[in-house]
């Protein structure tokens, strides 16, 4: 899980804030802790960015530019191995990197797009098996954005009710694009966004990101499809790049992680928060620690999508009758299997035989048909009893 965690700054960091006072005039600096601190428990420098965060497109990147073996890339600053194996097992997850950790036709097309590789997947899905890329696009590019709906302090219950009017029940992704088609037919007006609580900035940048990535489609020849409203096909796209972000309902609001087992719940802002209705399954975009862990951006899946598109992770369990009917199944395929084998058996066996055997005309064929041969039966057998003579009777 990544998490944004609170930590004291460097001392590079607190000589840089001192700058700043008494530049254009008098100034002074003043600190919250101690020179004890200062000089024992602040680090040097801060930690590189690289060795702190995903690196999951670093890694595809490097992929694409010929770096094979990234354990011994010479980095500036080396990241730990386990952000790198973390990475690279994501990107296989992904299918973009195959057994053997080399880059597959998929994981080329993904580094095209500047986007985290999980996006990158939802939208190449999307294009080519949901013919949906037209809504994902839109989807894609209000996650590159940070979020459009802003809730004043003094007016908490407006803006709620605001929002509850774009939302999808079964999906915050399908929201997302519910909005952006909602400020689009009203030409992205700034009075409208203000009316309806959402930041026309966001809305407007999430407008730009969408220009760029349709520029970048068709630079790859990919022409954007719509699927004209039907909306499980959007939802069974995200799946496929969401599905080892899959929970299992435990209670009410309340579900499991999957893999993990890690226990989070639904945030209070998404759509499906609050509903008399809780699916089983969801797929989320990230969790967010506060109080405890909430899944942001959440959309409701079918179990049925998990084993098709994760079978690393996932297979369907089939019910007691099935699995009979299943070993019944077997079990006469089995039979008709060995009968086969048993009579090609006993046909080569005769085959042998007669190979043996010399065969010359009729006269070894009666001499042959003559010779008494155990559990042979033969028209002229030796009776098992002799017959007694009617003769002389007495001595």
């Amino acid at each position: 899980m990544d998490a944004l965690n609170v930590t004291p700054i460097s001392q590079a960091n607190a000589k840089q804030r001192s700058g700043r006072a008494g530049r254009t005039g008098p100034g002074f600096c003043f600190r919250l802790y101690t020179e004890r601190q200062f000089g024992d428990e602040l680090m040097y420098s801060t930690v590189p960015e690289i060795q702190r965060t995903n690196l999951s497109n670093v890694v595809l990147l490097l992929k694409t530019l010929g770096v094979h073996n990234l354990m011994d890339f010479d980095f500036m600053d080396p990241p730990p191995e386990e952000n790198i194996m973390t990475s690279l097992y994501q990107l296989w997850i992904l299918g973009a990197l195959d057994n053997h950790g080399n880059l597959t036709t998929m994981g080329r097309r993904m580094a095209d797009f500047p986007l985290d590789p999980p996006l990158s997947k939802m939208l190449l899905f999307a294009h080519e098996y949901g013919k949906c890329s037209t809504e994902m696009l839109v989807i894609v590019s209000m996650l590159s954005v940070p979020s459009v709906f802003f809730r004043p302090k003094d007016r908490e219950e407006e803006s709620d009710a605001a929002r509850e009017k774009f939302f999808v029940p079964e999906s915050d992704h399908l929201t997302l694009l519910n909005v952006y088609l909602r400020a689009k037919q009203h030409k992205f007006d700034q009075r409208w966004c203000t009316q309806h609580f959402i930041h026309s900035k966001g809305i407007r940048k999430a407008r730009e990101v969408h220009a760029q990535l349709v520029d970048l489609m068709k630079q790859q020849k990919l022409s954007p499809i719509s699927c004209g409203g039907g909306w499980d096909i959007v939802r069974k796209s995200i799946c496929s790049a969401y599905f080892y972000n899959s929970s299992k309902i435990k209670g009410i609001g309340e579900y499991i992680n999957m893999l993990s087992g890690l226990s989070s719940a639904l945030h209070p802002s998404s759509a499906l928060f609050g509903l008399g209705y809780t699916p089983d399954y969801l797929c989320y975009h990230e969790l967010i620690s506060t109080s405890k862990e909430y899944m942001s951006c959440v959309t409701a899946v079918e179990g049925e999508w998990l084993a098709e598109l994760g079978p690393m992770f996932f297979s369907v369990k089939e019910s007691f009758e099935t699995t009979l009917k299943k070993r019944e199944k077997e079990r006469l395929e089995a039979r008709t299997q060995k009968a086969a084998v048993t009579k090609s058996r006993i046909e080569n066996a005769n085959t042998d035989a007669n190979d043996r055997i010399p065969f010359s005309g009729t006269a070894s064929q009666e001499m042959s048909s003559k010779i008494a041969t155990p559990g042979r039966v033969l028209s002229e057998r030796t009776p098992k009893f002799m017959p007694k003579k009617k003769g002389r009777l007495g001595l």
